[in-house]
């Protein structure tokens, strides 16, 4: 049998974790071969997976959606790729019974885009598409043999026929254009760098912290689970030795039942099994047993070689040394977790939840059975999150703070300054922070107009602070979270004023009006190459603190002429929480970090009349004569929050959010 050797190797879904341990794999026993990663870094992915590689020359990431056909069509050809690993989808079913339509767009729409990029480019030579072993749906109880390569497909559950209905379009796809196809189909697999929704890794966590291990129904649904490297392994061996136009199975005739799996683990962890086990409703189907027949990809030499017991404490060696990797996860710990981390869902006290379930009904008040486990210890738990932030006498360093203190996430002020490359190592050692936000900057006192007259001094902190920090932290492998500026932009002849068209993330900046707005414009562009930073563009800053003499509000209400132009703006009641959680997301990139729409100087004055002074008066200037009494220009510009009204959907309109943070709280005027 011939054997495959690719060159340019894209691996979909690769920051997952299936497809981490194949890239990583991959990039360790084969350097020649470039590897290059798409992954859009959902809830369930993390660039931590792909640690072990990132100082690999071979390995390169790119943070995208397979959904976008520009992107897909642009790596195929640019890095000359011959081969696809196709792991992206969404895959956690209960997930698929609260919002189905996200699997159908990931597992198919996605799958289908990858498809006719293949056939335009028409320079591939593999396409090997991960399916699972959930698209046969139900085994019965008694058959002897497992479901073979060539079953008939009876998915059951939304999750299952999305991957199905992928699995049809990439046959389609082979048989009516020639595609090198390869599927595969799998078991459960489990091990280190798992997202905690799954069962294995779910009830690791929640043993470790003494807490009830929920299970469906009466947990005798059966289950064959591979360890994560023999897993690897097999996809080794598919992309070397797999027939184009085959489909392999990937699984073990090893069989558990849910109910011994979650004993094994009270063993590991020497817990009462009677008192931490609990069961709960089950899904609306509950497939009973997925068995496979293995034999066919056991002719082309791959075979388990990880026994459960070794497997299983591997796993939770991992999990006890890495608590806190996946962060807050307390969410995907519940019996149920439904979407939990999709924009707009809203959160409440999870912990509490899961501990409501260490009672049953005849028990109420029985607390949940302390973690006696010999690995872990009866210290106490570190945080979730810790955050260090650069900015302390600054506005937005200031709120953040009293953010934290509201949400109860502890955190540090840095102490050292930007410049200084080795006190800030120095602050990261101390403070061991899970996140870092950089608040600080020059911005000019009393305005921008300073910066013009301190050119060196902006440039050292906007610019070389900012990398100095960016990089750091990107060797340091933390997130750090840049408050930046919108104004690098003015309206022009495709973004005209009262048109609506608001400049967009990836639009280059336009205005060069300012000595400041150059610089933040310069850090912003260097910025992109790191991948490690999550950038929200800050404009026009106001908050419910109409006494701080920062707030535009406050600015405009003591001038004694202004402007009246629309510009997109920030209400920071509303939005510095949301970059609290975006932290918390792995937001990662630019983010116009304004609420939708535009407000104009007069209107803003309007609201201040009605709700704080009725005798309040002010006259118009224009920006001619404006100039006249200013330094340097100033920005004025809408800007397109669609990125961030999507990822948070409850964000108010600028007027909206206005109204209810800032002239309601503040209200003098009686309401009539």
């Amino acid at each position: 049998m011939a054997t495959y050797e690719p060159k340019n190797i894209l691996i979909t879904g690769a920051a997952g974790f299936i497809a981490s341990h194949v890239a990583n794999r991959l990039v360790r026993n084969y350097p020649h071969y470039k590897i290059v990663v798409l992954d859009k870094l959902d809830y369930c992915s993390s660039l931590k997976n792909l640690n072990p590689s990132r100082a690999s020359q071979n390995l390169k990431f790119v943070k995208g959606d397979i959904a976008s056909a520009d992107l897909v069509n642009h790596l195929l050809v640019t890095e000359s790729i011959d081969t696809i690993m196709h792991f992206a989808a969404q895959t956690h079913v209960d997930n698929s019974f609260g919002n189905s339509f996200e699997f159908t767009k990931n597992n198919i729409y996605g799958t289908h885009v990858l498809l006719e990029a293949c056939k335009v480019t028409g320079q591939i030579r593999r396409f090997i598409h991960v399916s699972t072993d959930e698209v046969y749906g139900e085994t019965d109880e008694d058959a002897v043999v497992g479901n073979h390569e060539a079953s008939q497909l009876l998915p059951t559950n939304p999750y299952s026929a999305t991957k199905a209905g992928a699995e049809m379009l990439v046959m389609a796809y082979g048989r009516s254009y020639g595609l090198p196809v390869i599927t595969t189909r799998g078991n459960n697999v489990y091990g280190p760098n798992q997202f905690p929704e799954k069962l294995i890794p779910k009830f690791i966590l929640l043993a470790m912290r003494g807490l009830p291990l929920p299970i469906h129904g009466d947990g005798s649904n059966v289950r064959s689970y591979l360890y994560c490297e023999d897993v690897a392994e097999a996809f080794e061996v598919v992309l070397h030795k797999g027939e184009v136009g085959h489909v392999y199975n990937i699984g073990t005739v090893k069989e558990r039942r849910v109910i011994d799996v979650a004993k094994d683990i009270c063993r590991l962890f020497d817990l009462d099994t009677e008192k931490v086990i609990r069961f709960v409703e089950n899904r609306p189907f509950n497939d009973q047993r997925y068995f496979l027949d293995d034999q066919k990809l056991k002719r082309l030499g791959w075979a388990e070689r990880t026994p459960w017991e070794e497997g299983l404490k591997k796993t939770i060696e991992w999990y006890t040394t890495n608590p806190d990797y996946w962060g807050d996860v307390t969410g995907a710990l519940l019996p149920h977790p439904r979407m939990l981390m999709t924009p707009g869902v809203e959160r409440h006290n999870w912990t509490e939840e899961i501990k409501s379930l260490t009672s049953s009904p005849a028990e109420a008040s029985t607390t949940a059975p302390a973690t006696s486990t010999k690995r872990a210890t009866d210290a106490p738990q570190k945080p979730l999150f810790k955050f260090l932030i650069y900015g302390r006498t600054g506005w937005i360093g200031g709120l953040l703070g009293k953010i934290c203190e509201k949400q109860g996430i502890p955190y540090e002020y840095g102490k050292g300054r930007l410049e200084e490359r080795s006190q800030l190592l120095e602050d990261i050692r101390n403070v061991k922070p899970t996140h870092v936000f950089n608040a600080a900057g020059v911005t000019g006192r009393p305005n921008v107009d300073w910066c013009e007259t301190h050119k060196q001094d902006t440039i050292r902190t906007n610019v070389v602070g900012t990398l100095n920090l960016a990089d750091i932290c990107r060797e340091q492998g933390l997130l750090m979270v840049n408050y930046a500026t919108g104004c690098i932009f003015e309206y022009d002849a495709k973004h005209p004023e009262g048109s609506g068209i608001g400049f967009k993330e990836e639009d280059t900046p336009n205005f060069t009006g300012s000595f400041y707005s150059k610089t933040k414009a310069m850090v912003e562009e260097l910025l992109k190459e790191y991948d490690n930073v999550c950038t929200l563009r800050v404009r026009m800053p106001i908050s419910s603190d109409l006494s701080n003499p920062r707030n535009f509000i406050t600015k405009i209400a003591r001038y004694d002429k202004v402007v009246n132009i629309p510009n997109s703006m920030t209400i920071l009641d509303e939005l510095l929480p949301i970059s609290i959680e975006m932290a918390k997301r792995d937001c990662r990139g630019i983010w116009n970090f304004t609420n939708p729409g535009v407000v104009s100087h007069n209107e803003i004055l309007e609201m201040y009349k009605k709700y704080i002074n009725p005798d309040f008066k002010w006259t118009n200037f224009t920006l001619e004569e404006q100039a006249k009494v200013i330094v340097a220009r100033r920005s004025n510009n809408e800007m397109d929050a669609s990125k961030l009204k999507a990822e948070f959907p409850q964000l108010l309109s600028i007027k909206d959010s206005l109204i209810k943070y800032v002239f309601e709280p503040n209200r003098k005027v009686p309401a009539i």
